[in-house]
């Protein structure tokens, strides 16, 4: 990872916060980007002064504009990139019968749409290289059916099959894209899907039979760090031919689907 520039999106707080700071302590110059900038800038600066290499560069990956100049100055300020994170991810819960049209829109315009402006952007400039690698943090709710998240589990197909469809085309330049599908791991976005902190933690490491859900078999949470170690693995050359992988970290809760 030594000097090995990455952009990370999503990166204030969660698995993007633990994602740069993985990949900051193993050398890489990160770009962190996020379009919550105050709370951006904190990371950003918490890391900073712990001798890191982290760039905060406020951005949102639901305007090709807004994508297009983050781009820009990341490679202007840190120099032409390795490595894209795509880990910019909004949760909006309903049964489908509840569920609104800007619910559905918002979802995919960051979960899915997000994936696509800032993969577009970054392989542009990574084909005319000769390299790059790609990952799309994902969930294993694309591969196994949620009541009540149909629109994230959707976009999250949808960033997971274009990850792979976008492998396939750029694999002729060197460039490997692949997904993480994390399953419940401990962040502010699986907490806030719980109205009782204990009761949804016991729910959810045990499982809802009548929302037909499976428990975690490893009997505990995620960390954001076990994505993160995910991420770093399959961004390094370690995984250097390995390419259109889904690598799904969710403890077994998704049976293995």
């Amino acid at each position: 990872m030594r000097n090995k520039v990455a952009f990370v999106t999503g990166a204030a707080g969660g698995i993007g916060a633990a994602v740069v700071r993985l990949l900051a302590e193993r050398g890489a110059l990160v770009a962190a980007v996020d379009r919550d900038a105050e709370r951006l800038a904190g990371l950003a600066g918490k890391l900073t002064a712990e001798g890191l290499a982290v760039t905060a560069i406020p951005a949102d990956v639901t305007d090709s504009a807004s994508v297009e100049a983050a781009v820009e100055a990341a490679e202007r300020r840190l120099g032409p990139l390795d490595q894209l994170v795509n880990n910019a991810g909004v949760l909006r819960l309903g049964e489908i019968r509840d569920l609104g049209d800007e619910d559905w829109r918002t979802t995919f315009a960051i979960n899915a749409e997000g994936v696509f402006r800032v993969s577009r952007a970054v392989v542009r400039r990574m084909i005319p290289r000769g390299r790059g690698a790609i990952v799309t943090v994902a969930s294993n709710a694309a591969l196994v059916p949620r009541t009540g998240m149909a629109a994230y589990a959707a976009s999250k197909a949808a960033a997971t099959h274009f990850t792979r469809s976008l492998g396939l085309e750029v694999a002729r330049y060197g460039i490997r894209c692949n997904v993480v599908a994390p399953g419940s791991t401990d962040t502010p976005m699986l907490r806030g899907m719980w109205p009782d902190a204990e009761a949804g933690r016991a729910a959810t490491l045990a499982g809802l039979p009548s929302a037909y859900k499976v428990g975690i078999p490893l009997g505990r949470l995620g960390r954001p760090e076990d994505v993160a170690h995910a991420v770093a693995f399959l961004l390094s050359d370690e995984a250097g031919h390995v390419t259109l992988h889904a690598l799904t970290v969710d403890g077994g809760a998704g049976l293995g689907a």
